[in-house]
């Protein structure tokens, strides 16, 4: 490692999530508007250069990468990239490449992402409704993501499900989720709802507190307390009855900053400290002024000096507008 990264209140830095595009082939209600604008290709890092500042990360203590998007695979020629970072995971350097999805283009490239070197996915799944998901997602197919999941599940690819919990429109399905995913032997995690971008509605109508979940699933449920981590923010509980794992990831309701081990880099090569603040720093600038990585990572070691104890999502009748200005698909989802 060249110098890792340490935070000012002493959290070393390990975990990276890349966003590679900001674009994606669903409109999910929560996540986007439906007539989104997005970055001219001009703006966006070529595949070459997300490798550089990827692996200039990896040299500086980052065991955990994590692409993300927008749909991180409706990006051209992905899997090169993908197969390229895998030379870290070859060498020891990184423990675990993955990637989270939707799932829609999974029945194309599962088998790619195995030969890759990835060995864990994560797919949004936030019902098992077609007409539901199709109501949440405004573009999106159940059985194209269903075909999916089944692709990956041949790959040999472990896969969790992500759902975010949204008020009057998935609450009561969670107990049927956890028994499908028990029935596949799929990991499930359940997210609240995080107030970033404007969506064309009134967050505080979706917002759905996970202790409300976790109080419900407990009259059917026996969850055990588990000391699992995959190196992000969800708490895990064994589910007796499955032996499945249930993920709890609450940035409201209980946040998870005290042990925050990330930072999130955009397709444009900006790198954000915390999902929760604006505050930014531009690695594009030095990644391209030097064939040196020299500056960049006097730039990154910089950024990482100013990263925050905490963000301050609040989701209340009296703040109406989001935390941040920026979409989940712009920062990485």
């Amino acid at each position: 490692m060249i110098g890792a990264m340490i935070d000012p209140f002493g959290r070393p830095i390990s975990y990276l999530r890349v966003s590679v595009t900001d674009r994606c082939d669903f409109r999910c209600v929560y996540c986007m508007a439906e007539d989104m604008t997005f970055l001219p290709k001009a703006d966006v890092l070529s595949l070459e250069e997300l490798d550089r500042l990827c692996s200039a990360f990896v040299a500086l203590g980052v065991r955990k990468l994590r692409l993300t998007g927008g749909e991180p695979l409706v990006r051209r020629n992905i899997v090169g990239l993908i197969r390229s970072l895998g030379r870290h995971i070859a060498s020891g350097q990184l423990d675990e490449l993955t990637l989270t999805t939707n799932g829609s283009q999974l029945a194309r490239y599962a088998g790619d992402l195995a030969a890759a070197g990835m060995r864990r996915i994560n797919v949004s799944v936030d019902t098992l409704d077609p007409d539901k998901f199709a109501t949440i997602t405004r573009w999106g197919k159940l059985d194209q993501v269903m075909a999916g999941l089944a692709a990956a599940k041949s790959a040999g690819l472990k896969i969790k499900i992500n759902a975010v919990a949204l008020k009057g429109v998935n609450d009561g399905e969670f107990d049927r989720m956890i028994q499908w995913c028990g029935d596949e032997g799929f990991d499930l995690t359940i997210i609240e709802v995080m107030p970033m971008g404007e969506i064309g509605t009134d967050r505080i109508e979706q917002y759905l507190p996970l202790s409300l979940v976790r109080a419900k699933l407990q009259e059917r449920w026996t969850l055990e307390d588990i000391d699992y981590r995959t190196g992000g923010p969800a708490r895990y509980v064994r589910i007796k009855e499955t032996g499945g794992r249930l993920g709890f990831i609450t940035p409201l309701t209980h946040n998870f900053c005290e042990s925050c081990n990330r930072v999130r880099l955009t397709c444009t090569g900006t790198l954000y400290m915390c999902l929760g603040q604006d505050d930014a720093a531009d690695l594009r600038e030095p990644l391209r002024a030097s064939e040196s990585d020299g500056p960049l990572m006097a730039t990154i070691h910089e950024a990482i000096g100013r990263k925050p104890k905490g963000h301050d999502f609040v989701i209340d009748r009296r703040r109406g507008g989001p935390a941040v200005e920026r979409h989940m698909s712009v920062t990485g989802g």
